[in-house]
């Protein structure tokens, strides 16, 4: 199947990055948010993601107004319906995410790909919502996606071929670097990083080392760009929180369960730079 028109559902962080990379692609995009308001900060972040990239010199002036000149926006999952690919990018909240997903069901066309950019519920749980498990997968995008080259694209055991390949091929249309995994709670970067950045905040509750000195030793030690009380103030509190809660819930093992010290700063509100403070203070 050859995709022409793709559809992103939410603009948020996530969203606005895969619209933006799939209408600098040269596809044309439609991106959906559910108020106009919430549309315009949305598109707000693209125009400002591919400015920067002008200002960088990493993206032609004419490439920048290209790529908007390609680039919709609706509040009506409605305006979706003629498109080839639609990548789901909202709250990672399953029955959100399956409601969402049986509305496209009626509105998109019977060839259509559907596509959810979760990175920590199953794509069989979603998929199985839909009467078209069988053209359902994961395309899985890594933040900030402009920038991040690797998608994770997730198969189920419903998944046709056609339309795993056809789904892996629009990834390395986008200049990314797509990588199959199979369908489990976290994929393969989550299933590996979360148990990493939660035995690092034991090691800490233990007093194994200082934040300071845990971040160095791994950046140092190991070669890794971050430290991961760095990385996590970065990912998010909250976030890392929700999705080890998710991925204990599926395999009961104790290297994903969320230690306490994370809990009570996610209660804190100490969500990272978010918020301005999570391990590190970032201001205002």
């Amino acid at each position: 199947m050859k995709i022409k028109k793709v559809g992103v559902v939410g603009c948020g962080l996530m969203g606005a990055g895969i619209a933006e990379v799939t209408a600098a692609a040269g596809y044309e995009t439609v991106v959906r948010e559910v108020s106009e308001d919430q549309l315009e900060k949305g598109m707000a972040r693209i125009r400002k993601s591919l400015d920067r990239g002008v200002e960088k010199g990493k993206v032609e002036p004419a490439e920048r107004e290209a790529a908007l000149g390609r680039l919709k926006g609706a509040v009506d999952l409605a305006d979706l319906a003629g498109c080839d690919l639609v990548v789901e990018a909202i709250v990672e909240n399953l029955d959100e995410k399956q409601k969402t997903f049986r509305n496209l069901d009626q509105v998109l066309g019977e060839t259509a790909i559907l596509a959810s950019n979760t990175s920590s519920l199953t794509i069989t749980q979603l998929a199985v919502s839909t009467t078209r498990p069988d053209r359902f997968v994961g395309l899985h995008f890594f933040n900030p996606v402009p920038v991040m080259q690797l998608v994770e694209v997730v198969r189920t055991l419903l998944t046709s071929q056609a339309a795993f390949d056809t789904a892996f091929e629009f990834c390395r249309s986008l200049g990314k670097e797509p990588v199959e995994c199979k369908d489990n709670s976290g994929f393969i970067v989550n299933r590996l990083l979360v148990p990493y950045l939660l035995d690092a905040i034991r090691a800490y509750e233990e007093g194994v080392g200082s934040l300071e000195d845990i971040d160095k030793g791994m950046k140092l030690g190991t070669g890794h760009p971050m430290g991961p009380f760095t990385l996590l103030d970065f990912v998010g509190l909250d976030t890392t929180y929700y999705i080890a809660n998710i991925m204990f819930e599926e395999y009961r093992e104790k290297r994903f369960a969320p230690p306490p010290l994370l809990k009570q700063m996610v209660q804190a509100g100490r969500l990272g730079r978010k918020s301005g403070r999570g391990f590190y203070e970032y201001g205002k």
